[in-house]
């Protein structure tokens, strides 16, 4: 049976499209454009949607994206009967996008900070960056951020959570990635639906990824599968660790009074650093990860920096938390949600007595997702590169 279109649409689109509309009136015509194309996108995105049993129906047997296509739905399942995750159409859904990335977030900042420009949204709240479904349009938004003096970086998204207002999909290019990766991300995504906390980035991003890496553990096990390779995450671990060593070097630079040619050259001297480290750190390692080199080659400047440290400020702290309750996964909700109705510092304060202090004592900046609910943004080279 083919479905349902409109009627599963028409609801949620008035639902998305009024607070959509009165921000953009609240913005002027620039507004009015920008949040045109946020509607457009998510409406595009929907209208591809396909359930995936009929999709499976149309794919040769043996094919790959057959397979994971139905890979996929056991993670689904899974995460629903194990894990204790929400139980809807999220995800039983497809949507070929005919493209490698549905979002690019647009993150800016001054040429002597590493503070965000914020963006403020109805439902997401402020955040640090302005989502477009068109690459073209990110482009042409950065190059007048740069008119203005301000630095830019463009982070491509592979998935995002629209936080349970509509039945998100399977996107096509998640399709090529591996089984762990496309595994980890339901479960991530899904804990989005579970437990989220507007303006604190920090806590549902560590939330959802300590989700994500307990349930692959878990869905690895019950498949009779060995635990992923603990390499792969402390490379994830020690390159971000040079970024955030990098960023907390450069605020200290910034906070100086220095002439604008002194600082300039100091903070290349500080990229130069970064990467100076990183070379050091690869060879001693003898990583192999095309992707870090090519990041750490490329240009630098503030903005690139911003989505370091955001998924896993928080980690230990919901691992030691899951221990408390035995693994058992209704009590570990309803001590996140008991801990999302905190106000931030008392909460950030809780979490730090759980697991201590993070490393980065700097939060990370607020990534959304694009005027709706948090993203998988591309905030690394690493493997897990996806929003």
């Amino acid at each position: 049976m083919a479905y349902p279109r409109f009627a599963a649409l028409i609801d949620p689109l008035v639902r998305a499209l009024v607070p959509l509309s009165l921000a953009a009136l609240l913005n002027g015509c620039s507004g009015l454009d920008y949040y045109g194309q946020l509607a457009r996108g998510q409406f595009d995105l929907l209208r591809a949607r396909q359930p995936v049993a009929e999709v499976l129906a149309t794919l040769p047997a043996q094919s790959p994206e057959r397979r994971r296509l139905a890979l996929s739905q056991q993670a689904r399942t899974f995460a629903s009967q194990a894990l204790a995750l929400p139980d809807n159409r999220s995800y039983r859904l497809y949507a070929d996008i005919h493209r490698p990335y549905v979002v690019w977030n647009l993150f800016a900042t001054e040429e002597f900070s590493l503070a965000p420009r914020l963006h403020c949204f109805p439902i997401a709240g402020c955040v640090a960056y302005r989502g477009y479904y068109q690459q073209g349009r990110a482009r042409g938004a950065a190059a007048l951020l740069r008119e203005e003096g301000l630095e830019t970086y463009i982070g491509p998204v592979q998935a995002y959570s629209t936080l349970g207002w509509f039945d998100d999909p399977i996107l096509s290019p998640m399709l090529g990635w591996d089984d762990d990766r496309l595994v980890s991300t339901l479960f991530h995504e899904l804990a989005h639906q579970r437990v989220y906390q507007p303006d604190d980035t920090p806590f549902n991003e560590s939330f959802a990824r300590f989700v994500e890496q307990q349930g692959l553990r878990q869905w690895r096990r019950s498949r009779g599968l060995a635990d992923v390779d603990p390499r792969l995450a402390d490379q994830e671990a020690r390159f971000t660790e040079l970024v955030l060593a990098c960023r907390a070097r450069l605020e200290a630079l910034y906070a100086r009074d220095l002439p604008a040619p002194a600082m300039r050259a100091a903070k290349q001297a500080e990229f130069e650093h970064l990467r100076r480290d990183y070379r050091a750190l690869r060879d001693a390692h003898g990583w192999r990860q095309p992707g870090y080199d090519a990041w750490i080659e490329a240009p630098l400047n503030n903005a690139k920096l911003l989505p370091f440290g955001l998924y896993d400020q928080w980690v230990p702290a919901f691992a030691a938390l899951f221990r408390q309750v035995n693994g058992d996964w209704p009590r570990f909700y309803a001590r996140v949600e008991a801990l999302a109705g905190l106000p931030q510092e008392t909460r950030w304060r809780a979490l730090g007595e759980l697991a201590g202090p993070p490393a980065n004592s700097a939060p990370a900046a607020p990534v959304e997702a694009p005027g709706s609910g948090p993203t998988r943004a591309a905030p690394s080279p690493s493997t897990r590169n996806r929003s």
